[in-house]
């Protein structure tokens, strides 16, 4: 894709994908910043092995995870789930308004916060579970980069959702504010607790 057509495509038409880095270059080949008007793909990647590292923006398997089963009902005030009420269409309004938000806490680009929230929340190591003679116990175990970005995905998620619940302001507050708590490396963001807690034990199983 050219210089000119990457500058012209913007997310939501405001936010370019130019000089979007990724500070981790070991998860460079795992994020796709393919520059994407509406992070809405309509499942084309699905069945096919790895398309979601490859073709599916980053932006929208956030926004996918997001709509994990149960997520919308409890998370958004004054919406009740269902299967066929455009839940996505939903979400994507959230995430514009979310990244507005961002941009004007920050200052910056709220897709390079959004990058860099990604991968202070990426763990490097976890436990896993070995079994030898009728005797099993915890093994530390290095991640690979894919899986590094679906635990931070999914850590980031759960962490809006811990922080959504209950909670008196929107859900796009709730959003902004873990994004840029995870961004800044922040002990008070939960899914940077959750990554320091893996590591942490990962590092007591050795």
């Amino acid at each position: 894709m050219s210089s000119k057509i990457k500058s012209e495509i913007k997310l939501f038409n405001k936010w370019s994908f130019e000089d979007i880095n990724v500070n981790d270059w070991t998860l460079e080949k795992y994020i796709n910043l393919r520059p994407i008007i509406v992070p809405h793909s309509h499942g084309r990647h699905e069945h096919r092995r790895f398309w979601k590292t490859s073709r599916v923006s980053i932006i929208e398997r956030f926004i996918n995870r997001l709509l994990s089963p149960g997520f919308i009902g409890s998370k958004i005030k004054g919406h009740k789930s269902s299967y066929n009420s455009g839940k996505k269409t939903m979400l994507l309004r959230s995430l514009e308004d979310a990244f507005t938000l961002i941009e004007l806490n920050t200052e910056q680009n709220p897709i390079q916060v959004f990058i860099d929230a990604i991968c202070n929340c990426a763990p490097r190591e976890e436990t896993t579970r070995i079994s030898m003679g009728g005797i099993s116990y915890a093994s530390a175990v290095d991640i690979s980069p894919q899986r590094r970005v679906d635990l931070a995905l999914k850590y980031l998620v759960q962490a809006i959702g811990t922080r959504s619940h209950s909670n008196e302001h929107p859900f796009e507050v709730n959003l902004a504010q873990e994004v840029i708590a995870a961004a800044n490396n922040n002990q008070e963001s939960r899914a940077v607790k959750k990554k320091d807690e893996v590591e942490r034990i990962a590092v007591s199983a050795r």
